[in-house]
């Protein structure tokens, strides 16, 4: 049996650092492979990379010049939902399917989403800062100006699995919901209660606007000043997407010249934010250190299931998760039948 060489880049992803490969290694067990560290540097990547015949990004930019250098690379893992950190374009030109894990995070997210919303509808923070700060009367005239949660619009742009499991918790508070996602059936939209609409009458229409876009070419930048002033004066805007979906200095000053009432983000155009950035000073604006996804099963999950579409890959079966824009000619994969028979494999 061949030895597989699977190539990594030394040292922490974004999550905790140390603890090995074990989980990884688990759906490895059977194959002859082992996880090799590299530099973290992109040319440290590329001296080691003719002898990897598969790679688990993580911890840094995967580059065109990076994935040129693969001359036997397979597969292109990730532990992470958002493959903006890999250029997949490469990729697919060699032939070299990328995989994510789009469906081991998703409760997660949802819930840290409505969170978000419940915790900027009733001023959670401003309310706690109060009463810290000894203003305990400033409290309840600032609710009596908040309208009640049941019958407000929650609008969604993109309705892919986090924003579907969101509406599934945000039904129980009497939302109507609407959504934006031209790729998505409508029969999906009604099952859950939402009802479609065009990006303008998402803006126009709704109290809350949660986005939900991933982080491509395409989406960078999609809100732009132009969005924002379509939006209610009281709307509250929520992004446990994408950061750079969004351009920044629009919303920035949507909030200052109160086009919209408030913000609650997970996500930034730049991570961390610089200590200038106006929107931690904004009151009515909830941040996180984007970590929706995190709670104690996020690293097990993730790493299990990049060992998983490591080790189908090179077993010679599809993965699971492909996010190759197209089919992938002369990679000798045979798709996977147990999932074939359900679903395509980027579902």
């Amino acid at each position: 049996m061949a030895r597989f060489t699977i190539l990594t880049p030394a040292g922490a992803s974004f999550t905790t650092s140390g603890g090995g490969y074990a989980y990884e290694m688990e759906a490895l067990e059977g194959l002859d492979a082992e996880i090799v560290e590299c530099p973290p540097t992109e040319e440290g990547f590329i001296a080691a990379a003719p002898s990897a015949d598969a790679v688990y990004a993580k911890g840094m930019k995967f580059t065109k010049r990076m994935i040129d250098a693969l001359t036997k690379c397979k597969i292109i893992a990730l532990g992470t939902v958002g493959v903006d950190y890999v250029d997949v374009a490469a990729a697919t030109a060699k032939g070299i399917p990328v995989t994510n894990c789009p469906d081991t995070f998703i409760e997660e997210v949802a819930d840290h989403a409505m969170m978000l919303l419940l915790a900027t509808h009733r001023r959670a923070i401003e309310q706690d800062r109060m009463v810290r700060e000894g203003r305990w009367s400033e409290g309840r005239p600032q609710l009596l100006s908040v309208p009640r949660l049941m019958g407000l619009t929650l609008g969604f742009i993109g309705f892919g699995r986090v924003a579907r499991a969101v509406a599934k918790r945000a039904a129980p508070f009497g939302l109507q919901m609407i959504a934006y996602d031209p790729f998505v059936e409508e029969l999906t939209l009604s099952d859950l209660g939402v009802r479609p609409g065009a990006l303008s009458e998402v803006l126009a229409q709704s109290d809350f606007v949660s986005m939900h876009l991933p982080d491509t070419p395409l989406t960078r930048g999609f809100l732009k000043e132009k969005h924002f002033r379509q939006m209610k004066p009281t709307a509250i805007f929520i992004n446990t997407g994408r950061g750079p979906t969004v351009d920044e200095a629009a919303l920035i000053r949507a909030l200052e010249e109160k086009w919209i009432a408030g913000a609650g983000l997970d996500v930034f155009e730049v991570e961390p934010p610089k200590p200038d950035n106006p929107l931690l000073a904004m009151p009515h604006v909830i941040l996180s250190p984007h970590n929706a996804s995190a709670s104690s099963r996020f690293d097990p999950a993730r790493k299990r299931r990049v060992g998983q579409e490591l080790a189908l890959v090179l077993s010679g079966r599809w993965p699971m998760s492909c996010v190759n824009p197209t089919v992938l000619p002369g990679s000798g994969l045979q798709r996977w039948q147990p999932y074939a028979m359900t679903r395509g494999p980027n579902s």
